[in-house]
């Protein structure tokens, strides 16, 4: 595993941790639908199914991971979404579909700073 991916594996653990302690309960995680992408974690939220996007970065090194959806992004974690649905036989609930992101901000020193946005998408 090469430094970019430990990165990115560590911000999904804090991810996974933070929505647990939240009352979130994690479906799956780096769930993959062909050629299409990855979820990076689905969840329930109540009657509510999150698909969630994580985003980590090191403070002072590129975007902040926040803003990291573009439109090109939210469509195809949409249409991921509707795989999930496909495939799972899973039904939305009366709370439906949200998509989440989480940005993690590792700071020079001290613990990760947490950010999650609920619907963006």
């Amino acid at each position: 595993m090469n430094a970019t991916s430990a990165l990115g594996r560590y911000g999904e653990d804090v991810a996974a941790r933070t929505l647990t302690t939240t009352g979130l309960h994690i479906l799956a995680r780096n769930w993959r639908h062909g050629r299409t992408g990855e979820i990076d974690i689905v969840a329930r939220d109540g009657d509510t199914l999150v698909v969630c996007e994580v985003k980590t970065r090191r403070d002072g090194i590129f975007q902040h991971p926040m803003a990291a959806i573009t439109p090109a992004k939210a469509r195809r974690l949409r249409h991921l979404a509707a795989c999930w649905l496909d495939t799972h036989g899973t039904p939305p609930g009366d709370g439906g579909v949200r998509i989440d992101l989480i940005g993690v901000l590792l700071p020079r020193r001290g613990a990760p700073v947490v950010t999650h946005a609920q619907g963006v998408a």
